[in-house]
Parts: structure tokens; sequence; C-alpha cells
């Protein structure tokens, strides 16, 4: 998704509220096409049935109002859990657990594990009487070859969670299962979190970068200005240093992360550093590395944790790497 694209979904979105509320001021009643869930102010946003643009280019019609959601990607399963869609069964990530940012939610709510990531089970789904499939299409719980069985048992949309933000991920599922109002609440609370930390932190002085540190003879992304993690760290008022592109060893350039040598790390100029996936205890491996003493952010002894789930970024992640940040800085 573009970035115009997404800003139109989201506007798109503000304005179907919109509407919908001055529909309710003005008494208009319920089409029969309306579904309404008990306690969901929400549910009658809308109309049903619904065409869902999916993101490989598809279409997708949904009936009614899903009231039994299956989602075989995990890194989805996480954002439909934050605007409180009615999951019912999830796919799980390597070793069949759910992300701990949100495992005790997913239990919770009783969400059935259907399997690890990499396997698929038909025969699972079907056992859950889904009336509504969410398939990703990229990362290692991409499902795509699988759409068409999938299509036969319940309608079936397809998302690219790795092309955006979760919030924008939140307003495509929120337009998918008529929580559009959840979608923007949770969205909007973030915000608001997001905001009082800014205001309650002081941000060290200089720049700062976000690396997902593997050491010698390794790979070691680092975080690319306008992807998820940069802008995060923006919001809460520090500037964040771009890696030069240049450095990437991948085939493809990537809008989110330079995957750069551990030599490259050398370059790095920023005097602030947060390492990715890993508690401050962890981080320490980075600036007890001798060959990374002159580093800007060693030498000023700033190199902080991101958190241990700051990996995949959803609400539940987010909003753990934002409390740790103004723990550190308030």
């Amino acid at each position: 998704m573009t970035i115009s694209a997404s800003a139109r979904r989201r506007a798109t979105a503000v304005i179907g509220l919109v509407l919908a509320g001055a529909l309710a001021l003005s008494g208009c009643a319920a089409t029969a096409g309306d579904q309404t869930i008990p306690g969901d102010t929400s549910a009658a946003v809308g109309e049903w049935p619904r065409v869902f643009e999916n993101a490989d280019g598809t279409t997708t019609e949904i009936p009614v109002q899903p009231k039994r959601i299956l989602s075989t990607a995990v890194s989805v399963t996480g954002t439909l859990l934050a605007i409180d869609a009615p999951v019912v069964a999830s796919g799980s990530q390597v070793g069949g657990v759910w992300f701990d940012q949100w495992a005790d939610i997913a239990q919770e709510r009783a969400v059935t594990n259907l399997w690890s990531v990499g396997e698929f089970d038909l025969e699972a789904v079907m056992a859950n009487e889904p009336d509504l499939i969410v398939v990703a299409t990229s990362g290692r719980d991409a499902l795509t070859d699988q759409v068409a069985d999938l299509q036969s048992i319940a309608p079936t949309i397809v998302v690219d969670y790795g092309a955006q933000t979760w919030q924008d991920l939140a307003v495509e599922l929120g337009e998918a299962t008529g929580l559009e109002g959840e979608a923007q609440k949770t969205i909007a609370d973030f915000d608001a979190l997001v905001h009082e930390t800014a205001d309650a932190i002081t941000v060290p002085d200089g720049t700062a970068n976000v690396i997902s540190f593997n050491g010698p003879g390794q790979d070691n992304p680092i975080a690319r200005v306008g992807g998820s993690h940069a802008d995060l760290l923006e919001s809460l008022g520090f500037t964040v240093e771009d890696p030069d592109p240049a450095w990437h060893t991948q085939a493809q350039q990537r809008a989110d992360f330079v995957w750069a040598t551990y030599e490259n790390l050398l370059q790095l100029t920023s005097e602030t550093t947060f390492i990715l996936s890993a508690d401050d205890d962890t981080a320490k491996r980075f600036a007890a590395d001798p060959v990374l003493a002159n580093v800007p952010s060693v030498a000023a002894g700033q190199v902080y944790g991101l958190g241990a789930n700051s990996f995949r970024m959803d609400l539940y992640s987010s909003t753990e790497i934002v409390e740790h940040v103004r723990d550190l800085f308030s």
C-alpha cells in the first residue's frame, strides 16, 4: 500500500464514521442488511454485504458482519484482538506459541491455536466454522497458495501487514469486520499515550538509531527513517539516523530496514542506540563488544533495549515500547 492509499483508506474510515453518526442523529432506522452485535455500539456502522479490496488485487464479498473470525497469520491476530474482533482461531508463531505481548488476551478470549507458522490444516479451519478468514501475503505466516481452499469454507480476505503500519492494518480490518469505531478508538488511545509520553520525557541530545544486533559475520538490520520503528521514535521526539541504503546486502531494497554488515555498524553516528528485540540487559552485549567501543552511542553509554517484543509492531508491542521509553527518559 502506498502512503497515499493508506491515508485515503484512513480518511475514508473517518468519513464513514461521521456519516454513520449523522444517520444515527437523524433517527434513521437500520436497514434489513445491518448486523448488530449486542453491546457493540459501532456494529451498525455501514451496510452488508460489503466488498473488501484484497492486497493481491482481488476483491472479497463479506455478506454479513463476521462473528467467527479465523486468522491464518499470527502477525495479524494481534491487531484483530486490539480492535476487539471476534477471533475464534489463529495460527501461531514458531514453537506453536502466541506472541508474548498479547498471549494473555488470546488465552482469555479462548482463541484456538491452529498450527505453528509454516504449517496448514484445512480440516482444522473447517472445524472452527469461521465466517471470515484472514490471510497474509507476506512474512513467514503467509498462506497465499491456500486462498482458494480457504474460500471454499468462508469469505477470505488477503492483507499485507508488512507494507503498512499496524494502525493502517487496524483500519483495514475494521472495514472488513464492521468494527471501524473500535479501530479508530484504538488508534486514538494509542496516539494519546504517545503524545503524553512525548511531553513527559527528555530526549537525549543528538540522533538515535535502532539495530537488530546479530554480531560479526551476520547481517545487522538497521531501521530506516519512514519505517514503523523510526516513525514511533520520531513521534516521541527522537531524531532517527537513516542508515546508508548502499549498506544493504539483500537483492531488493526495503523501506523499513537496511540489512547491514557488522563492519558497517562502525559508521553509525548516533549518540543513542536502541537494540531491537532486546531488553536493557541484552542490549549490553552490543555495548560490551570491543570492536564497537568507539561507536558514539557506546562511547556515550546510551545503548538501550527497545523491548523483547519490539520486532513485530502491533498495538501491544508498540505500547510496551512507549512505556519503556517513558521509564528510561522521564
